[in-house]
């Protein structure tokens, strides 16, 4: 049992003691006039002030999450306060070109972010009539993404990768080739990261002072040798400053959230701690609602003409899409980004795969008036081929490759031109939408003009380039 004081100088009571400490959670008893979400400021032994907040309420006792951990601190001698608010953020776009910690203090030596303006960071709900439909294509400089699977302002488009592939080298090359195609204006990024190693945060870092990209950036770490709770609040936070950059500052703003997998596992570790019931795989069966309350905080309103375009990173345990985190994040966002293993390992980069990944407002962000006309049927045109190609793969490992059809043999060269040509670039190859797609019909003319059935006559005059000789027809008779 704890015992209470009050100072009139304090913001609300300060409470002696905690019935007992769990993990990351202090069980605290006797509260008065506490909510949920609330912040909380805990003082062990050594005077040091940590943040947390209040999990789960009842009557007579209140669970507090501490966010920076649990070590060192004693039920018999913590000193605890409610602050009375949930957690909140100083905005400011004078925190571009800095570094900070997962709960928004100052990791890159400066002093902290000075503003009155001192935001909730759950966000505020937007009303959906309110929203405005994204539109407008991002270049990205990458073929694999801007041909087949085009990222929209706006959009939510995440990263599906495995352990061990280049995913971190992938966004980077997007943070720094991303930019909208009549605007001159430049993407300000908010990168947010959970549970990444230090020479991952030092890759970013180095990656972003090198390029320029830094002075426009807005960089939390929450590492893995912080405590894994305070990865919960790291997105919230960056999301946080994102709405007031887009939506106060009227600013395009890129936000790359990785690794959404640490910050699923560090949900489910608090679940267990508070004896939630499991769902699937051992996380909370909010996971889906928990999740959606990140990724829809990404898109563009009426009242301002900002933006959120949203890039989750989630690396899928043994590359399995079905996966709780892959598979619930599928039915949120508009789509994904899937790097394949088998490609990677082939050497080819960025290894995206032609047939998982998707962008379902692609078709709203291309052809005429936005990329260019024939853009939308050359990316049908494309997925149709490189389908086939699989096929026939999968029937030259049975019968033998020297067995195949003439057609077929084609269709496994427009494979191999596919990928080593369309899909691969270098890392810091930033090709346009009209070289995309130039080189799009230059692979597509390996095949036949009459197996094109997704491309109009008046494209095929206009863009196919004849290299491929007649193939003979099918013997008749016996």
């Amino acid at each position: 049992m704890n015992d209470f004081t009050f100072n009139i100088e304090d913001r609300g009571l300060q409470y002696l003691g905690a019935t007992r400490i769990e993990g990351p959670l202090v069980v605290v008893e006797r509260i008065r006039d506490v909510g949920y979400d609330e912040t909380v400021e805990i003082l062990g032994p050594d005077g040091r002030p940590r943040i947390g907040r209040v999990l789960d309420i009842s009557e007579t006792q209140a669970v507090v999450q501490v966010l920076e951990g649990t070590t060192g601190l004693s039920n018999q001698t913590l000193r605890i306060r409610f602050l009375g608010e949930s957690f909140r953020l100083p905005v400011s776009r004078q925190m571009r070109g800095r570094v900070f910690d997962g709960l928004g203090r100052p990791a890159d030596g400066g002093a902290p972010a000075l503003s009155a303006d001192r935001r909730d960071v759950n966000g505020l709900p937007i009303n959906p009539f309110a929203r405005r439909y994204p539109r407008e294509f991002i270049q990205t400089g990458l073929s694999a993404i801007d041909g087949m699977n085009a990222l929209v302002r706006g959009q939510k488009l995440p990263i599906f990768s495995g352990n061990g592939l280049p995913h971190d080298r992938v966004s980077a090359q997007i943070i720094r080739q991303a930019r909208l195609l009549e605007e001159k204006v430049e993407f300000s990024i908010v990168f947010a990261a959970m549970g990444i190693k230090h020479d991952v945060a030092e890759f970013f870092i180095r990656n972003f002072r090198e390029s320029g990209a830094l002075s426009r950036a807005v960089m939390f770490f929450s590492l893995a040798d912080a405590p894994s709770v305070e990865r919960l609040l790291t997105p919230r936070v960056a999301l946080t400053l994102a709405e007031h950059l887009a939506f106060d500052c009227g600013q395009h703003v890129l936000v790359l959230l990785t690794d959404m997998t640490n910050y699923c596992e560090s949900l489910r570790e608090v679940g267990t701690a508070r004896g939630e019931i499991p769902g699937r795989k051992g996380y909370p069966g909010y996971l889906y609602s928990d999740l959606a309350s990140l990724y829809e905080r990404a898109g563009r309103i009426e009242s301002s003409p900002g933006s959120i375009t949203q890039i989750p990173i989630l690396t899928m345990p043994a590359d399995d899409i079905s996966h709780p985190v892959p598979d619930l994040t599928g039915y949120i966002t508009e789509g994904q980004i899937v790097l394949d293993r088998d490609l990677f390992q082939r050497g080819v980069y960025p290894p995206i795969a032609g047939l998982p990944s998707l962008s379902r407002l692609m078709k709203d962000g291309v052809g005429k008036g936005f990329t260019r006309e024939d853009h939308p049927a050359l990316a049908s045109q494309l997925f149709a081929g490189y389908a086939y190609v699989k096929r026939v793969r999968a029937l030259a490992d049975v019968i033998g490759e020297e067995e195949l059809s003439t057609l077929d043999k084609l269709y496994l060269k427009f494979g191999e031109a596919l990928e080593h040509r369309f899909l691969s670039q270098g890392e810091f190859e930033n090709r346009s939408i009209a070289a995309t797609l130039d080189l799009g019909w230059d692979v597509l003319s390996l095949l036949p003009r009459d197996e094109l059935h997704r491309v109009s006559d008046e494209m095929l005059k206009q863009h196919y380039l004849e290299k491929t000789a007649a193939i003979p027809a099918p013997p008749t008779g016996i």
